[in-house]
């Protein structure tokens, strides 16, 4: 019989799962999917950026709800000392830009396989291609859980099944059935960190079209500005992506059918408008007999320029030198305010995390234990906490997990 049953075998429940075992318990994981693991296959790309190599201080400003709920679980596990968690078991990482943490290999696998190996090493009983239906809770107490045609009993039960977003990894929300069931609440759940709809059709032209250091400012419909970011995005045949509008889809989801969000986005943030202005002056002085399209190479990428230039309503032919003043100040607010309309997202089909989940008012941050049901645990994404790209979110579910097989 087990001590302790983990349900889930993702980043959280191998981390729980190890750590209960290395404690001294008899551990038993449970995981639906053929293998462990699988949605860290697929993260950063297939790079898995496992965790943002900086201080406590800093992922808790990167976790735009709860932040709070994660202090005692930080100061358990912080980024350093999973780092130096996954050089034990035989990983080697780098950091990046952004102070994000990769593998050395590039191989979001050899993460996984670094926490099989973790389970393995303690002996942790896995079982795969099992799906459990619910908790045994009996008079408030944890009990086991029921399988399709067995129950399974135990001491304590924690519960790491993910969210709702990459459903086809096995994340389709059976986590959420299980709290309610132990009488928790579970908060509305929106996909986060989520690719964005634009209205504007010239988006499928610059399909493919990445941008370096620019930056975003977004809008809500009375003009206020929500959030703003520097570094890289990318355009889709549906709108906008990339890092940057991953991070600032977390501050639209919530109201996105009633809101009108715009994302102004600034191609040259390193000049003033003065400065843009001399150096397109510059640039025209230079390609004075060439049609305006073909004048600004050196300014934009190529891809980019004719959209720019219709925004600006400039005729695409029309020679440099009879650019009039207006036009070259409507071309200057262009690349400086280059404006996408939002009117939705792709969904959990695409969304790298959930937004929403177990309410955590209802949860012992010390332990991650339930504080309605005794031996009932809850870690990772199922829980109510998210936060930004960067490593982020994967180290809210080395941590959770880590404190409840701790505790």
């Amino acid at each position: 019989m087990a001590n302790v049953i983990v349900v889930g075998g993702g980043a959280a429940g191998m981390m729980a799962a190890g750590r209960a075992a290395e404690k001294g318990h008899q551990v038993h994981l449970y995981e639906k999917n053929d293998r462990l693991g699988k949605k860290i296959y697929i993260t950063g790309k297939g790079r898995c950026n496992l965790t943002n190599d900086s201080d406590i201080d800093t992922h808790l400003n990167n976790i735009p709800s709860n932040p709070y709920f994660m202090y005692s679980a930080f100061y358990r596990l912080d980024s350093e000392r999973t780092k130096q968690f996954f050089q034990e078991l035989g990983l080697q990482t780098k950091t990046e830009r952004g102070n994000r943490v990769f593998p050395m290999s590039d191989k979001a696998g050899d993460v996984a396989r670094a926490l099989q190996r973790y389970l393995k090493k303690n002996g942790v009983v896995v079982h795969t291609n099992t799906t459990v239906k619910h908790i045994l809770i009996e008079n408030g107490v944890v009990k086991g859980i029921a399988l399709e045609n067995k129950k399974v009993f135990a001491e304590k039960v924690i519960v790491c099944t993910g969210g709702l977003s990459y459903p086809g990894t096995g994340s389709t929300g059976d986590g959420y059935a299980m709290a309610k069931q132990a009488g928790h609440h579970v908060t509305k759940l929106y996909p986060s960190l989520v690719p964005l709809k634009a209205k504007e059709k010239w988006c499928q032209e610059l399909m493919g079209l990445s941008l370096k250091n620019c930056a975003i400012a977004v809008k809500n419909k009375a003009g206020k500005v929500i959030y703003k970011d520097f570094g890289e995005m990318l355009f889709t045949h549906f709108g906008v992506s990339g890092p940057m509008i991953l991070s600032a889809s977390r501050h639209m989801i919530k109201d996105l059918e009633e809101e009108n969000y715009t994302i102004e986005i600034d191609l040259k943030p390193a000049l003033e408008e003065k400065t843009l202005d001399n150096r397109i002056l510059r640039d025209f002085q230079k390609y004075s007999n060439k049609n305006i399209r073909n004048a600004l190479d050196e300014l934009l990428p190529q891809k980019i320029i004719p959209v720019v230039i219709l925004c600006a309503k400039i005729e695409p032919t029309k020679k440099v030198h009879d650019i009039t003043k207006e036009e070259r100040k409507r071309l200057v607010k262009q690349i400086k305010c280059f404006t996408v309309c939002i009117y939705g997202t792709t969904g959990f089909q695409e969304a790298v995390i959930t937004c929403g989940g177990v309410c955590v008012d209802e949860i012992d941050p010390a332990t991650m234990e339930s504080k309605i049901v005794k031996g009932l645990y809850f870690a990772g994404e199922v829980l109510d906490v998210d936060a930004y790209t960067g490593g982020f979110n994967l180290q809210i579910a080395f941590s959770t997990g880590y404190t409840a097989g701790e505790s």
